[in-house]
């Protein structure tokens, strides 16, 4: 019998390289390098994801990556850092990773609030508990994700919250990953966050660039809810380098009788790719996803999710918002799964998408697998251009077309941002919004000059 042996890419052969030359020093104890190795092997079994792939068949990370750059060793740039932190101005505990490794100095963990525990993903890794490679591991339904793997393998630092049982957080944890872009590297990065039954919080991940050198970046963060808990998670993804390459995943597991929303703005991007997997671990369990993405020039953002409805009595929300101009590509790709026994199952989820000219274009896939009879599941999906009647009507009351066009477009994006509970986040990602159609507005008045 014939044993055919795929061709390995450049990258790949470089990222088998990198693994063998960094395993011995990766943190990990005897069960987190077993997982290392296991995810390692699974990637060199599949390779880099690309187009043949069905759930990365608008993202080729294969063709994307047509070289590994060199593993991020430690921080850079901490004064760039530390402006970014001030600009953001964030009411909240803050854990900074700045190219992968945490920053003691820029974190605000002394005096947490009890019930709080925050530690690094480094220090946790090597603290042999028994359930951190099932944490780790996430939901089943991201275990074939060769993306994934990768990270699992080749992840270095990242955080490691725990908040007890009963405990609601007055004030939101905030994940701040900066890329100080002063050299072409790759972060893989791991952050976890156990929330204890009846728990209260809010978690907000921010990615951002701070120099203009190409980055290579995959980033998780995995969060387990217990029951009866409520979790907010937002997610800012802006400012990334031309030329980047980042693939941010959500691994969620979500207990019973639990409220687990989250939303996501990517703006200011090159090339990323979003992966949220999603399983209910418990009846009458209510699940929000939902996000904004913004792009223009050559950009392309990725919306993939699986949403496993594992038992009955669950309810799941998606809607995203995209506006794409220039040449930039918006992907969605939603599959919504209801086990046989997940009966009394209500699903909605929407993409809608507005191009502001030929050159944009928008690719969507939503799909449901049902395999119980009782249920109320349905998906839509828009892909359209500016209303002309809106413009006329605000441009009849003397506003110029870019500053109508800006208004209609915050209006369009504002119905996903008006789902966050919490307002100055809502605050936070709105003033985001507005600043990219601001500069969008200014870049066509003097595009007509």
């Amino acid at each position: 019998m014939a044993i055919v042996t795929p061709l390995k890419t450049a990258a790949e052969q470089q990222l088998a390289q990198q693994y063998a030359d960094a395993k011995a020093e990766l943190p990990g104890g005897p069960a987190v390098r077993k997982l290392r190795e296991d995810a390692f092997a699974g990637f060199e079994a599949k390779g880099l994801p690309h187009r043949r792939l069905e759930s990365w068949r608008y993202t080729d990370l294969r063709a994307l990556l047509r070289e590994a750059r060199p593993l991020a060793t430690g921080p850079g740039r901490l004064d760039a850092a530390r402006a970014k932190l001030a600009e953001l101005a964030l009411d909240a505990t803050v854990v900074v990773l700045v190219d992968g490794a945490f920053v003691p100095e820029l974190s605000s963990l002394e005096g947490l609030p009890e019930g709080l525990s925050v530690q690094t993903l480094a220090d946790a890794l090597v603290s042999g508990r028994d359930d951190l490679p099932r944490v780790l591991a996430g939901p089943s339904v991201a275990a074939d994700d060769s993306g994934l793997m990768l990270n699992a393998a080749l992840m270095r630092d990242g955080s490691f919250v725990e908040i007890a049982a009963g405990v609601a957080l007055e004030k939101p944890i905030a994940i701040v990953r900066l890329f100080s872009g002063e050299n072409e590297i790759s972060v893989y990065g791991r952050s976890v966050v156990l929330i204890g039954d009846g728990a209260k919080a809010t978690i907000i991940e921010v990615n951002a660039c701070l120099g203009k050198a190409p980055q290579q970046l995959n980033v998780a963060l995995v969060v387990e809810a217990g029951s009866e808990t409520e979790v907010e998670h937002i997610r800012l993804v802006t400012d990334q380098s031309e030329g980047s390459v980042g693939v941010f995943s959500l691994l969620a597991t979500v207990g019973a009788h639990a409220k687990f929303d989250s939303f996501a703005l990517v703006c200011n991007a090159a090339t990323v790719r979003q992966q949220h997997f999603v399983r209910y671990a418990g009846e009458h369990t209510e699940v929000g996803l939902r996000g904004i993405n913004l792009l223009g020039g050559t950009e392309h953002s990725d919306v993939t999710l699986i949403v496993d409805h594992e038992v009955p009595h669950g309810t799941s929300r998606e809607l995203f918002k995209s506006i794409i101009g220039g040449e930039g590509t918006g992907v969605f790709q939603g599959k919504v799964v209801v086990r046989q026994h997940a009966q009394k199952t209500d699903g909605s989820m929407k993409s809608n998408a507005l191009l502001l000219n030929e050159g944009a274009t928008m690719f969507n896939k939503p799909e449901l697998e049902i395999f119980a009879d009782d249920v109320v599941c349905g998906h839509g999906a828009t892909v359209a251009q500016i209303d002309g009647e809106q413009l006329f009507y605000l441009m009849a009351r003397g506003l110029p077309r870019p500053q109508a066009e800006a208004l209609v477009l915050q209006a369009f994006a504002g119905e996903a941002a008006e789902f966050i509970a919490d307002e100055n986040v809502r605050a936070l990602v709105m003033s985001e919004v507005e600043a990219w159609l601001a500069a969008r507005e200014a870049a066509s008045q003097v595009s007509t000059v």
